[in-house]
């Protein structure tokens, strides 16, 4: 063997296999604990990079296409910020009588929330997008129909003093207390947490991350 051949196999055996490298984190465009617990969930490991837009849902914009397109404003923004990383954003609404029920606003906001939600179906559209390091952009979106149970006026007023529903779209969390109210859900559990699971497992494979150890899932 020659003196380069065997320098060639030295750094062979000491470069480890590809598949033993520690995958870099993803950068999550979003500040929710939620999103991440979710992605820890399925093995992802993140990093949160912080990003400032405008939320107002345009004139006459469907839920749908509002969501989807904050998911994708947030990924583009974080692909700018740090350019050459894979980049996922993700936007939340609960939708009832065709109306975006944001956070609340204070105590009343969030009182009347729930009242409007109580002994109803709503719809719960949460967008979600991925921008490669490429810059080669992905969408999904999920879609999900939540009963609640008819909620009295003080349950209302306990379940708000109990701080759960200050933060969060639509006034209540359903991994939470809130849990109690849903007497009936179809779609994704995750999706109305704020990250569907599926949808986003999808668009990770679409960048190459094996989950599982797998290319598929």
């Amino acid at each position: 063997m020659d003196k380069a051949a065997s320098m060639d196999n030295n750094a062979a055996a000491n470069d480890p296999e590809p598949e033993n490298r520690t995958p870099e984190p993803i950068l999550l465009a979003s500040a929710s604990p939620r999103r991440r617990e979710l992605l820890a969930q399925i093995g992802v490991a993140c990093e949160v990079v912080a990003v400032a837009l405008d939320e107002t849902p345009r004139p006459d914009e469907a839920a749908e296409v509002y969501v989807v397109r904050l998911a994708l404003a947030k990924a583009q923004a974080g692909h700018i910020l740090l350019p050459g990383r894979t980049v996922l954003g993700a936007d939340t609404a609960v939708v009832t009588d065709g109306v975006i029920l944001g956070k609340p606003r204070d105590r009343a906001d969030g009182l009347a929330m729930l009242e409007r939600l109580s002994g109803r179906t709503h719809h719960v559209y949460t967008g979600v997008a991925l921008v490669d390091g490429a810059g080669e952009a992905h969408t999904r979106l999920s879609v999900s129909s939540v009963t609640f149970r008819t909620l009295a006026a003080a349950e209302r007023a306990a379940y708000w003093a109990s701080g759960e529903p200050a933060d969060k779209a639509g006034g209540y969390a359903i991994q939470g207390r809130a849990a109690m109210f849903v007497a009936r859900l179809e779609g994704s559990f995750s999706g109305v947490m704020g990250l569907p699971l599926f949808e986003t497992a999808e668009l990770l494979e679409t960048c190459g991350m094996a989950l599982l150890g797998t290319g598929r899932l």
